[in-house]
């Protein structure tokens, strides 16, 4: 067993308890894979715990998701939204609150990428954009674990940042062996999150090593780094990171607009955060 594999391990058991999923999300996430299943099924069971069932009617009647105020009954957004989609809003609805309550900074950097991606999977033709987006919306959830669970470990990794003037990505591998993609891998893992979703949170920052979905890791690197670059929240240090030359020509992003593109992701931004105010 490798030193990095037994770290982590020890890093699991001080943790006294992982952040769980509704016990809904875990259902949700085996219904939709079955042949049978109607969207009034689904709804039905999104709708049994009324705050998740009440945070997923906003998320889809927001600027985000493109059907803003028509949407009345879950079932609805099912049919219009699709299974895939649905699953990301549950997901990004159960989310939400914990990023929300405890880094507002990181909320708002995760809310930015989640635009981006979207942003830019329309605009590069790619398929299921929503469901990039979502796995932009939680690519830094591994930060997350570490402020909610080892607070002395996320302030000594702060200190790293401010005192040697590095990356949060390289205090964290300083200060812990391991970095928020490998905790988030875990904790995707642990949520029996879809390879859709769980491989771009892993490889967001590698998305060259990634032996599936190369384009959807790449897509999410790429907004991480433009969101940053734009000053949107806070990923817990100033730098914006250098772009994959691969994960750039992967893409295609020569063929895009830049100006053009960050204008919109701007503009989708604002109406998103003013909602969410709102």
């Amino acid at each position: 067993m490798s030193t990095k594999v037994q770290h982590l391990k020890v890093l699991v058991r001080r943790i006294q308890s992982l952040p769980t999923l509704p016990q809904v999300v875990h259902k949700l996430m085996t219904m939709v894979e079955s042949p049978d299943v109607s969207p009034k099924d689904v709804g039905k069971l999104i709708s049994t715990d009324q705050v998740l069932g009440a945070r997923v009617l906003r998320l889809v009647n927001s600027p985000f998701y493109g059907f803003p105020g028509r949407i009345s009954s879950i079932s609805h957004a099912i049919i219009l939204l699709g299974f895939n989609v649905i699953k990301g809003v549950v997901l990004s609805a159960s989310v939400f609150e914990l990023m929300e309550r405890t880094m507002v900074g990181l909320w708002e950097h995760s809310l930015g990428s989640a635009v981006a991606a979207g942003t830019l999977g329309k605009a590069l033709g790619m398929s299921d954009p929503e469901e990039i987006s979502t796995a932009a919306l939680l690519h830094d959830i591994g930060k997350v674990l570490v402020k909610v669970s080892l607070p002395d470990d996320y302030a000594e990794i702060e200190r790293l940042v401010t005192e040697e003037r590095i990356s949060f990505r390289e205090a964290e591998l300083k200060a812990l062996k391991v970095d928020h993609a490998q905790i988030g891998q875990w904790l995707s893992r642990e949520w029996n999150l879809p390879e859709r979703l769980s491989i771009p949170i892993t490889w967001h920052h590698e998305p060259e090593e990634a032996v599936k979905f190369k384009d959807r890791c790449a897509a999410v690197h790429v907004s991480d780094a433009l969101v940053r670059a734009c000053g949107v929240g806070n990923g817990g240090d100033p730098w914006v990171p250098k772009i994959s030359q691969w994960a750039w020509e992967t893409l295609g992003m020569d063929r895009v607009d830049l100006k053009d593109l960050m204008k919109r992701i701007m503009e989708e931004l604002e109406v998103v955060e003013m909602y969410h105010q709102s």
